[in-house]
Protein backbone atom coordinates (compact mmCIF):
# COMPACT_ATOMS: atom_id res chain seq x y z
CA UNK A 1 0.00 0.00 0.00
CA UNK A 2 0.97 3.59 -0.65
CA UNK A 3 0.98 6.36 1.37
CA UNK A 4 0.43 10.16 1.46
CA UNK A 5 4.06 10.92 0.38
CA UNK A 6 4.32 7.92 -2.50
CA UNK A 7 4.37 8.93 -6.18
CA UNK A 8 1.64 8.31 -8.39
CA UNK A 9 2.43 8.16 -11.92
CA UNK A 10 0.67 8.31 -13.83
CA UNK A 11 -1.19 10.84 -11.72
CA UNK A 12 -5.38 9.21 -10.50
CA UNK A 13 -7.62 10.02 -13.35
CA UNK A 14 -10.32 7.27 -11.68
CA UNK A 15 -10.50 7.49 -8.20
CA UNK A 16 -12.88 5.50 -5.49
CA UNK A 17 -12.60 6.84 -2.03
CA UNK A 18 -13.00 4.57 1.17
CA UNK A 19 -13.84 4.60 4.46
CA UNK A 20 -15.94 4.12 7.35
CA UNK A 21 -19.13 6.39 7.56
CA UNK A 22 -18.31 9.73 9.19
CA UNK A 23 -14.58 9.70 7.97
CA UNK A 24 -14.96 12.49 5.35
CA UNK A 25 -15.44 10.61 2.22
CA UNK A 26 -17.03 12.93 0.43
CA UNK A 27 -15.32 15.88 1.72
CA UNK A 28 -11.79 14.12 0.93
CA UNK A 29 -13.24 12.92 -2.67
CA UNK A 30 -14.73 16.40 -3.55
CA UNK A 31 -10.87 18.12 -2.85
CA UNK A 32 -9.52 15.16 -5.08
CA UNK A 33 -11.43 15.70 -7.87
CA UNK A 34 -10.66 19.83 -7.85
CA UNK A 35 -6.98 18.85 -7.78
CA UNK A 36 -6.84 16.56 -10.61
CA UNK A 37 -9.29 18.45 -12.89
CA UNK A 38 -11.89 15.37 -12.71
CA UNK A 39 -16.19 15.48 -12.16
CA UNK A 40 -16.96 14.42 -8.67
CA UNK A 41 -20.40 12.44 -8.00
CA UNK A 42 -21.25 12.04 -4.61
CA UNK A 43 -22.54 8.63 -4.70
CA UNK A 44 -25.16 8.74 -1.67
CA UNK A 45 -27.03 11.06 -3.85
CA UNK A 46 -27.35 7.87 -7.03
CA UNK A 47 -28.14 5.77 -4.42
CA UNK A 48 -31.02 7.42 -2.21
CA UNK A 49 -34.81 8.15 -3.63
CA UNK A 50 -37.05 9.48 -0.89
CA UNK A 51 -37.94 8.11 1.67
CA UNK A 52 -34.39 6.64 2.20
CA UNK A 53 -35.49 4.12 -0.91
CA UNK A 54 -32.95 2.79 -3.33
CA UNK A 55 -33.38 4.70 -6.58
CA UNK A 56 -34.18 2.22 -9.54
CA UNK A 57 -31.80 4.05 -11.88
CA UNK A 58 -28.63 3.55 -9.02
CA UNK A 59 -26.49 0.91 -11.11
CA UNK A 60 -26.94 2.62 -14.35
CA UNK A 61 -26.01 5.90 -13.38
CA UNK A 62 -22.81 4.87 -11.81
CA UNK A 63 -21.94 2.59 -15.14
CA UNK A 64 -22.54 5.82 -17.04
CA UNK A 65 -20.28 8.34 -14.62
CA UNK A 66 -17.60 5.38 -14.64
CA UNK A 67 -17.48 4.85 -18.13
CA UNK A 68 -15.92 8.38 -18.93
CA UNK A 69 -12.01 8.94 -18.66
CA UNK A 70 -11.85 10.84 -15.26
CA UNK A 71 -14.06 10.59 -11.84
CA UNK A 72 -13.95 10.96 -8.39
CA UNK A 73 -16.76 8.78 -6.18
CA UNK A 74 -16.92 7.26 -2.84
CA UNK A 75 -16.37 3.63 -2.74
CA UNK A 76 -19.57 1.71 -1.24
CA UNK A 77 -23.35 0.19 -1.83
CA UNK A 78 -22.25 -3.49 -2.63
CA UNK A 79 -24.28 -3.85 -5.91
CA UNK A 80 -21.66 -1.33 -8.03
CA UNK A 81 -18.47 -2.27 -5.21
CA UNK A 82 -17.11 -4.44 -8.00
CA UNK A 83 -17.69 -2.24 -10.99
CA UNK A 84 -16.31 0.54 -9.23
CA UNK A 85 -13.02 -1.07 -8.31
CA UNK A 86 -12.90 -2.45 -12.01
CA UNK A 87 -12.82 0.85 -13.57
CA UNK A 88 -11.18 3.25 -11.06
CA UNK A 89 -6.87 3.02 -11.13
CA UNK A 90 -6.70 4.28 -7.24
CA UNK A 91 -8.18 4.18 -4.43
CA UNK A 92 -7.80 6.26 -1.42
CA UNK A 93 -8.09 4.94 1.86
CA UNK A 94 -9.24 6.99 4.99
CA UNK A 95 -7.89 4.78 7.81
CA UNK A 96 -8.72 7.09 10.69
CA UNK A 97 -8.25 6.32 14.38
CA UNK A 98 -11.85 4.51 15.75
CA UNK A 99 -12.24 7.15 18.02
CA UNK A 100 -11.96 10.03 15.89
CA UNK A 101 -14.24 8.23 13.05
CA UNK A 102 -16.74 7.36 15.57
CA UNK A 103 -16.13 11.19 16.84
CA UNK A 104 -16.87 12.97 13.22
CA UNK A 105 -19.99 10.84 12.49
CA UNK A 106 -21.80 11.20 15.76
CA UNK A 107 -21.22 15.63 15.59
CA UNK A 108 -22.06 15.46 11.52
CA UNK A 109 -25.05 12.81 12.36
CA UNK A 110 -26.07 15.63 15.40
CA UNK A 111 -25.65 18.20 13.68
CA UNK A 112 -27.87 17.29 10.65
CA UNK A 113 -30.79 16.04 12.72
CA UNK A 114 -30.63 19.83 14.62
CA UNK A 115 -30.66 21.79 11.43
CA UNK A 116 -32.87 19.59 9.84
CA UNK A 117 -30.56 19.33 6.79
CA UNK A 118 -31.57 17.96 3.52
CA UNK A 119 -29.31 15.23 2.46
CA UNK A 120 -29.89 13.59 -0.48
CA UNK A 121 -33.48 13.96 -2.39
CA UNK A 122 -35.54 15.25 0.88
CA UNK A 123 -34.22 12.66 3.14
CA UNK A 124 -33.43 14.18 6.51
CA UNK A 125 -31.59 12.50 9.65
CA UNK A 126 -34.12 10.50 11.46
CA UNK A 127 -34.57 10.97 15.24
CA UNK A 128 -31.49 10.75 17.07
CA UNK A 129 -33.33 8.40 19.54
CA UNK A 130 -33.53 6.16 16.75
CA UNK A 131 -30.10 4.83 17.26
CA UNK A 132 -31.62 2.79 20.06
CA UNK A 133 -34.67 1.03 17.93
CA UNK A 134 -33.46 0.59 14.38
CA UNK A 135 -29.93 -1.45 13.38
CA UNK A 136 -29.56 0.47 10.24
CA UNK A 137 -29.03 4.26 11.94
CA UNK A 138 -26.02 5.86 11.07
CA UNK A 139 -24.21 5.64 13.98
CA UNK A 140 -24.86 1.83 14.72
CA UNK A 141 -23.78 1.43 10.43
CA UNK A 142 -20.38 3.14 11.14
CA UNK A 143 -19.94 1.14 14.36
CA UNK A 144 -20.99 -2.20 12.74
CA UNK A 145 -19.18 -1.71 9.45
CA UNK A 146 -15.41 -0.15 10.26
CA UNK A 147 -13.92 -3.91 11.11
CA UNK A 148 -15.61 -4.41 7.30
CA UNK A 149 -13.79 -1.80 5.38
CA UNK A 150 -10.51 -2.93 6.82
CA UNK A 151 -10.75 -6.69 5.70
CA UNK A 152 -12.04 -5.27 2.55
CA UNK A 153 -9.32 -2.69 1.28
CA UNK A 154 -6.18 -4.85 2.20
CA UNK A 155 -7.80 -7.67 0.01
CA UNK A 156 -7.94 -5.64 -3.20
CA UNK A 157 -3.96 -5.74 -2.95
CA UNK A 158 -4.82 -9.30 -4.42
CA UNK A 159 -8.37 -9.32 -6.41
CA UNK A 160 -7.51 -6.05 -8.10
CA UNK A 161 -3.95 -6.02 -8.75
CA UNK A 162 -4.19 -2.57 -11.53
CA UNK A 163 -5.37 -0.69 -8.39
CA UNK A 164 -3.13 1.73 -6.44
CA UNK A 165 -3.76 1.82 -2.73
CA UNK A 166 -3.05 5.14 -1.00
CA UNK A 167 -3.62 4.58 2.74
CA UNK A 168 -3.79 7.73 4.80
CA UNK A 169 -4.22 7.46 8.47
CA UNK A 170 -4.76 10.73 9.90
CA UNK A 171 -6.42 13.87 8.40
CA UNK A 172 -2.59 15.14 8.36
CA UNK A 173 -1.70 12.53 5.82
CA UNK A 174 -5.14 13.32 3.51
CA UNK A 175 -4.59 16.65 3.26
CA UNK A 176 -0.82 16.47 2.80
CA UNK A 177 -1.84 14.03 -0.15
CA UNK A 178 -4.32 15.91 -1.64
CA UNK A 179 -1.97 19.44 -1.38
CA UNK A 180 0.47 17.08 -3.39
CA UNK A 181 -2.22 16.02 -5.48
CA UNK A 182 -2.84 20.07 -6.44
CA UNK A 183 0.93 20.68 -6.44
CA UNK A 184 1.56 17.32 -9.38
CA UNK A 185 -1.82 18.75 -11.63
CA UNK A 186 -0.47 22.18 -11.60
CA UNK A 187 2.82 21.12 -12.90
CA UNK A 188 2.05 19.48 -14.99
CA UNK A 189 0.03 21.92 -16.95
CA UNK A 190 2.78 24.16 -16.67
CA UNK A 191 5.09 21.53 -18.54
CA UNK A 192 5.08 21.72 -22.14
CA UNK A 193 4.15 18.45 -23.68
CA UNK A 194 6.99 16.05 -24.94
Amino acid sequence: MLGADDVLDPPPRRVLVAGTAGVGKTTVAGRIARAIGAPHTEIDGLYHGPGWTVRPTFVQEVDAFTSAPAWVTEWQYRSVRALLVDRADTLVWLDLPKPVAFWRLLRRTVRRRLQRTELWNGNVEPPLWTFVTRREHILRWGIATRNETRRRVPALADSAPHLRIVRLRSQREAERFVDRLQAGTEYNRRRPPP
